[in-house]
């Protein structure tokens, strides 16, 4: 099977476009070059001056299955990704029952392989049901799939524990991903503990509840030598804890979301539901210092932390709702108009930011648009504009604070091995 896809245009190293036509054969691309010709073409497609990108990485989605399949399943969250760009995710393991044995592992490669649209990582959780008692059998989890580790959705709260996981990860050459929390902090907290808690008397989430897990983490992760990646950071100390870390030279990566990067909590103008998340917006100093840590290295890359609830769920208030908002089908699109278009970051940084820092991060073989790659390709109009829409969704999640806001630059086609699995106005 060969598909040309004419009349592009891409980022050439200095970061400036060019005119581009892409040759997919099977599930690599073949060539690329400003005007490309052949025989025995099984299909051209007119991308009419439109942006050829690699397809972005998520390492950080909530696929809900199994056991949530109310609020999301593999099929309508890998379209989602399809959707938003998105070629490859990683999903998290607060699902009922825990990828935590050989057998759940398992179960859970065979569901991606018969129901995903894109590719799909899957996480293996650190403790047994992430109770954070007893840890898991990383090597049989490792052998059955398991791309890392993780207990996301609650940090793992024993110091003790988390050295022996770090000791064991590092031993098998796997990453531990940790979702930063100490509970004894959380105060019952729905919200950040700030201008909108103060304002409207909500038990409110101090910034120190994550960075002091950090801090005791990036110790362990240099006295084990594991790879340490911390999900959704969201603090300014946070912040200042990874950078000198990495400036001691422990193996720590990070992450950020794109609603920590253009929101805080002084943006929350009511009590919504739809801006409660985990880790919650915080101050607009910590914002700013997300940004400027993901500009000069400190922060890797960018994730969604894509979390589907019901709309029920939502509904329950403030303080009762479930924490999470939904983010693969509306994340370029924000990134792309509120930090590109503003000059705030270039297209080529942002681009890195969803496709190379991800990749090098986790050493995946995904993320890069060159001859003999797999064909994992987002086509982006640049040019669109549309208003954010949840009615709109492929997701079954609608629960976004972003609805209303216009946006620019939305992916109009999605290829996954060479597979066209999304364009704008059908699904394939």
């Amino acid at each position: 099977m060969a598909i040309i896809l004419k009349n592009g245009k891409w980022l050439n190293e200095n970061g400036e476009f060019e005119k581009v036509e892409v040759k997919i054969e099977d599930d690599k691309i073949s060539e690329i070059a400003p005007d490309i010709m052949g025989d025995e073409i099984d299909e051209i497609i007119d991308v009419q001056g439109s942006f050829i990108a690699p397809g972005f990485i998520d390492l950080h989605v909530h696929l809900r299955e199994p056991g949530g399949e109310h609020k999301e399943t593999i099929a309508t969250g890998t379209l989602a990704a399809a959707k938003g760009g998105f070629t490859t995710v990683a999903a998290m393991p607060n699902t009922r029952p825990v990828p935590d044995t050989k057998e759940q592992m398992e179960w859970l490669q065979q569901r991606i392989r018969e129901t995903a649209h894109v590719n799909v990582l899957a996480y293996g959780a650190i403790t047994i049901r992430q109770l954070g008692k007893k840890l898991t059998d990383f090597t049989a989890l490792k052998e059955a799939g398991a791309f890392a580790f993780t207990d996301d959705g609650v940090g793992v709260q024993s110091a003790g524990l988390m050295y022996e996981a770090m000791k064991r990860a590092a031993e098998l050459n796997m990453p531990i991903v940790a979702h930063c929390e100490d509970e004894t902090l959380i105060n019952k907290g729905a919200v950040h503990d700030g201008v909108f808690a103060k304002k409207y008397g909500i038990n409110g989430i101090p910034s120190v509840c994550e960075s002091v897990h950090i801090a005791r983490d990036v110790l362990l992760a240099e006295a084990t030598g594991c790879h340490y990646h911390v999900c959704h950071i969201s603090t300014k100390e946070s912040v200042r804890v990874v950078r000198d870390a990495k400036r001691a030279g422990i193996r720590v990566t990070a992450e950020v979301t794109p609603h920590h990067l253009l929101l805080c909590d002084e943006d929350i103008p009511s009590l919504d539901p739809n801006y409660k998340m985990n880790p919650p917006l915080r101050g607009r100093e910590d914002r700013e210092a997300l940004i400027e840590g993901l500009l000069d290295g400190t922060i890797d890359f960018i994730a969604t932390d894509h979390a589907p609830h019901t709309a029920e769920e939502k509904a329950e208030g403030m303080q009762l709702a479930p924490f999470g908002i939904v983010g693969l089908e509306t994340a370029f699109p924000l990134l792309y108009t509120h930090f590109v278009e503003t000059k705030k970051l270039s297209l080529k940084q942002l681009i890195n930011f969803l496709t190379v820092k991800p990749a090098k991060t986790f050493s995946l073989q995904a993320g890069k648009l060159a001859v003999g790659e797999k064909a994992d390709i987002t086509v982006i109009d640049l040019q669109q504009e549309q208003v954010i829409d949840p009615n709109t969704f492929v997701s079954k999640g609608k629960n976004t604070p972003f609805a209303g806001w216009a946006c620019k630059g939305w992916p109009v086609m999605t290829f996954v091995g060479g597979k066209l699995v999304w364009q704008k106005g059908r699904e394939a």
